[in-house]
């Protein structure tokens, strides 16, 4: 009897990570789960060409009692398509998760913000409802010193509802521009 072989996650993020990591809280925290971070093998890295091809899965559960829906549309709720764009903003960020975790190894007090910068390309195909599980996933495809961009797909089940190139900055706290 052959067993099956177990995958090796190496980065799976629970809330209590998620929000170590991210800064924003309730009603704007729209990340609920990080599925899987994987690309390069040397993902902690702090070259920037290494970066390219990082992808990252995560999980947002839309509910019915998030504030949005009470005026977005009050008899047929939608979620809000800007909303959807900065969850795959802020999905994009773990990207460099391994690298910002390795960071704090040395630097316990190394805090960032990641910024979003540009969209471009957006698509909403498919309206995005309560009781859906939105599965965003995010690949890196560049990536100069800290100005960051990505591919973004947004899934629910297993249709395509969004996409969009994003682009990001990153900021450490100690710097106050955002370009």
């Amino acid at each position: 009897m052959s067993e099956t072989p177990s995958v090796v996650q190496p980065f799976v993020l629970d809330q209590r990570k998620i929000q170590d990591y991210l800064p924003h809280r309730y009603p704007f925290l729209l990340v609920d789960r990080v599925l899987e971070i994987s690309g390069p093998p040397d993902l902690d890295n702090d070259d920037p060409k290494t970066k390219m091809g990082v992808k990252v899965t995560a999980v947002k559960n839309i509910s019915v009692n998030e504030p949005h829906f009470q005026g977005h549309f009050p008899l047929v709720p939608v979620m809000p398509g800007v909303l959807i764009l900065e969850t795959m903003a802020q999905v994009s960020s773990f990207s460099l998760y391994p690298q910002v975790m390795r960071k704090r190894v040395h630097q316990p007090d190394f805090k960032f913000q990641t910024v979003l910068v540009g969209v471009d390309e957006a698509r909403f195909r498919v309206p995005v409802v309560p009781g859906d599980q939105l599965i965003i996933v995010s690949e890196m495809t560049g990536c100069r010193k800290t100005l960051c961009t990505y591919f973004c797909k947004a899934f629910v089940q297993d249709k395509l509802v969004a996409e969009a190139k994003i682009l990001a900055n990153l900021i450490p706290d100690h710097e106050k521009k955002v370009f």
